[in-house]
């Protein structure tokens, strides 16, 4: 974990799916957060685990020296109380690190079997007597995402200087969202899913509809309103890495970033560039210019436009998307599946399913144990042949440093502009 003079900075990372996973821990990430069933903000937004894979999870991560964060996050109704019970005592059970969670019910139940926990983005907390409240319970709070950093840096003040404990006895910690898809609603509490599809973004069902275009019309004179955009309630992601200096400065020690839903290359991206920014930070490094190339590197990766500052800075909410989905600056093009990989003379054999594959041309490869692993071959061969251009069909081998699996999904990486 990086720090400096005893001083340390989480690096959180998204894990929807196992790949995720693996591509958040090689990538440098402090710690790991994630679900299972449907009792978490991202039960219909991603592949999500299985109870069953929660030992698996905390074995592979301890190893890797990766804390473990599991999301009970969701509102709870009197028959969730029982399967939240469970999935927590499970987690305990497993060597889970800690439970990430929003409603009371789960707060005490985790709280009361002596596992550690850390307050949810969903209870919005705004001022330091609520940072007292909760230090009752849990040793890390996650404050508002609207909170402007002069508060944030009063609220890590307080806590110092007031010594505000959780139940380990040591200083509680401050999380902040640093990076990726915002929510129209305060701290993400929104009603207009449930209310237009019966579907509860509370309770991790969001259909995102506030991400479609839309016409405002007056219904008593019919007149539609001329909108520069009409994407008018599906914000620009978020984006500190330009800033992270000043968001570092404010005390907070934990970054979580957002993307549970994202594609393990996503996960691979934002996990590696802010490792790089929050080291370059302790290391008197951080300059503008880098924040300038990081954000480049982010652009790679999916993104509906950057919101640079945020309300971190004290803007207001206005930086639309302009569009529905992706403004990356890449796109990656399905190729084909790993068919072997032979150990001794890393060699990658790949059956090309679909499109054709130039010598040259950047790979992906990704897989739920592989995770991420990009490779531009110098060579390629066919029927044992050098060739500098394969298609549909053929059986082609190169060069692959790192292990990769039977049945790894290999994709082109090409930039958009060359279209």
């Amino acid at each position: 974990m990086p720090s400096l003079n005893g001083r340390m900075i989480e690096i959180m990372s998204p894990a929807g799916s196992w790949a995720a996973l693996r591509a958040a821990v090689n990538a440098g990430a402090n710690s790991v957060y994630f679900g299972v069933g449907q009792l978490n903000m991202r039960a219909k937004g991603a592949v999500n685990f299985d109870i069953k894979d929660l030992e698996e999870i905390a074995s592979y991560c301890t190893k890797n020296d990766v804390k473990t964060y599991l999301t009970v996050n969701t509102i709870l109704y009197n028959h969730d109380i029982t399967l939240m019970k469970q999935v927590i005592d499970e987690a305990k059970r497993a060597g889970i690190t800690a439970i990430i969670a929003s409603d009371l019910s789960a707060i005490q139940y985790t709280h009361s079997i002596g596992m550690e926990l850390h307050i949810s983005t969903q209870c919005n907390i705004s001022n330091i007597e609520a940072v007292k409240f909760f230090a009752n319970f849990a040793d890390v709070v996650v404050l508002a995402r609207e909170l402007p950093l002069q508060q944030i840096a009063d609220i890590c003040t307080a806590i110092k200087e007031e010594n505000i404990t959780g139940p380990s006895g040591k200083l509680v910690q401050v999380e902040v969202f640093a990076h990726g898809a915002l929510c129209v609603a305060i701290s993400g509490k929104c009603y207009m899913s449930i209310a237009t599809e019966n579907s509860s973004a509370n309770r991790g069902a969001c259909r995102q509809n506030c991400r479609h275009s839309y016409k405002v019309i007056d219904q008593e004179t019919g007149d539609e309103l001329v909108l520069e955009n009409e994407y008018i309630m599906s914000p620009k992601d978020l984006c500190t890495v330009t800033f992270l200096d000043k968001i570092l400065d404010s005390g907070v020690s934990v970054l979580k970033l957002e993307g549970r839903g994202r594609p393990a290359e996503y996960v691979d991206t934002v996990t590696r560039v802010y490792r790089e920014a929050a080291e370059a930070y302790l290391a008197g490094e951080f300059t503008k210019e880098k924040g300038q190339a990081w954000t480049t590197e982010l652009e790679t990766v999916f993104n509906r436009g950057f919101w640079q500052g945020g309300y971190y800075l004290g803007k207001k909410l206005g930086e639309w998307s302009g569009v529905y989905g992706s403004k990356t600056t890449t796109k990656k093009i399905l190729l084909g599946r790993i068919s072997h990989y032979f150990v001794k003379a890393q060699v990658a054999e790949c059956t090309i399913e679909t499109n054709e594959v130039d010598l040259g041309d950047k790979l992906l490869i990704t897989g739920p144990t592989t995770g991420v692993l990009y490779v531009t071959p110098e060579e390629i061969r066919l029927d044992d042949t050098a060739v500098k251009h394969a298609k549909k069909e053929d059986v082609i081998s190169f060069v692959v440093p790192e292990r990769v699996r039977k049945t790894d999904k290999v994709y082109i990486i090409k930039n958009k502009e060359d279209d």
